[in-house]
């Protein structure tokens, strides 16, 4: 099992401090689709550029997923 970090990205990131661990890199990337699910319901968050980054125990980023994909894929600030 390896550890993964998800921080939240807009600018500036939002380190995730405990980390969680998985089997396969994939499992970590399904996690981080179900948060940006998450979070793009949550009425407070605005900013349509915010992104969870995956971070690996070396703290090389694996993935970036973005909360607003349709936004992303635009390219709306």
């Amino acid at each position: 099992m390896r550890t993964y970090y998800f921080d939240m990205k807009n600018g500036i990131p939002t380190r995730h401090r405990a980390g969680l661990e998985f089997a396969t890199v994939a499992g970590a990337i399904e996690h981080s689709r179900d948060l940006a699910r998450r979070l793009r319901h949550d009425p407070r968050l605005t900013d349509r550029k915010l992104s969870i980054v995956i971070v690996d125990e070396s703290g090389a980023e694996i993935h970036r997923e973005p909360v607003y994909p349709a936004a992303a894929k635009v390219g709306i600030a």
